[in-house]
C-alpha cells in the first residue's frame, strides 16, 4: 500500500511538471511576416532582441511582400509586417489591417544587376542587360521585380505604365529583344538561380549579395534615380487575439528596429539606414 501511494504521488508530480512545462511552451509568440531579402538581418535582430528581453518570443516567416500581404488578407496570423516596398503596406493600411501609430520606415536598399562569379557575360549593367542569354527576374508583384521594371521604364528600355508592377514578364522579354526570362517567386530565388549558374544575370537587392560574395558578382548598383527609393516599412498588424503584453512587444520590437544597435546589423547586410 505504501509503495502504491508513493507511485501515485510520483505520477502526480510528473503530470504537474508536464502541465507546468506546457504552460511555459504555450507562451505567446509574436509572428513577423518579412520580405525574403530581410532573412539574414532579421534573424540576427530577433535573436538579439530575445536575449535582452526575457520572455519575448518572435517567429519570422519570409517570402515576397506580395505573397505575405495576400496571406494577411486571407486571415493568416501575423503581428508584424516588414515589407520590402511601400505599395503592399499602403494597401494593407487602406484596408484597415495596420495597427494605428505603429508604421515606420526602417531601411532603404538598392537594386543590383548580378552574375555568377567567373561568368564570361557581356553584360555590364542594366543598360545592356539584353545581351544575356537568360535573365532571372522576380514577377511584378514582388518588390524587386517592380523596382527592376521601374528602372527599365526610367531608362527608356521599357514602355511606361500607370502601374509598373502590372508589366508582364513576357512584355519585359519582348522589350529586351526576346531574352529568355526565368520568372522567380521572390528575390531569394533570383539570387540562387544566378549563384548556381542557372541564369546568366539577374536583379536582386544589394543586401541579397550578403553571404554570396564568393558566388555573385555585382555588375551594377542601379541608382535611385532609376528605381526610386527602395524603402522597407514595418508596422504592427491588427490581431484581436493578441494580449496587451503582446501589443507592447510589437511596439517595442518595431522601435528596436530603428535603434543604433539594429542599424549596425542592417548595415552589415548592406542596407542603408539613413531613412526619414
Amino acid at each position: 500500500m505504501k509503495k502504491l501511494i508513493i507511485t501515485v504521488i510520483m505520477m502526480m508530480a510528473v503530470v504537474l511538471s508536464g502541465c507546468s512545462q506546457d504552460a511555459a511552451d504555450d507562451s505567446e509568440a509574436i509572428t513577423v511576416f518579412a520580405a525574403a531579402s530581410l532573412n539574414g538581418a532579421l534573424d540576427e535582430l530577433i535573436e538579439m532582441y530575445e536575449e535582452s528581453h526575457e520572455g519575448a518570443s518572435l517567429v519570422a516567416s519570409y517570402d515576397s511582400s506580395g505573397t505575405l500581404m495576400a496571406q494577411i488578407e486571407e486571415g493568416a496570423t501575423c503581428d508584424i509586417f516588414f515589407s520590402a516596398a511601400q505599395k503592399q503596406m499602403d494597401e494593407l493600411d487602406e484596408k484597415g489591417y495596420v495597427a494605428s501609430g505603429t508604421r515606420t520606415n526602417v531601411v532603404n536598399n538598392q537594386v543590383c544587376v548580378v552574375t555568377c562569379k567567373g561568368s564570361d557575360t557581356k553584360v555590364t549593367g542594366l543598360g545592356d542587360i539584353y545581351k544575356a542569354e537568360s535573365l532571372a527576374l522576380a514577377d511584378g508583384t514582388v518588390p524587386v521585380g517592380k523596382y527592376t521594371r521601374q528602372a527599365l521604364v526610367s531608362a527608356g528600355m521599357l514602355p511606361g505604365s500607370d502601374d509598373v508592377s502590372l508589366i508582364t514578364t513576357k512584355e519585359v522579354s519582348s522589350a529586351l529583344g526576346g531574352i529568355e526570362i526565368n520568372e522567380c517567386a521572390n528575390v531569394s530565388a533570383v539570387a540562387t538561380a544566378v549563384a548556381e549558374g542557372s541564369n546568366e544575370v539577374g536583379t536582386v537587392y544589394k543586401s541579397d549579395t550578403t553571404g554570396f560574395e564568393d558566388k555573385l558578382e555585382i555588375l551594377e548598383v542601379i541608382p535611385y534615380e532609376l528605381t526610386g527609393n527602395v524603402i522597407y516599412p514595418a508596422a504592427g498588424i491588427v490581431n484581436e487575439d493578441r494580449s496587451e503584453e503582446g501589443d507592447e512587444i510589437v511596439k517595442d520590437f518595431i522601435a528596436f528596429l530603428k535603434s543604433d544597435e539594429a542599424k549596425k546589423v542592417f548595415e552589415k547586410y548592406y542596407f542603408d539606414t539613413k531613412v526619414d
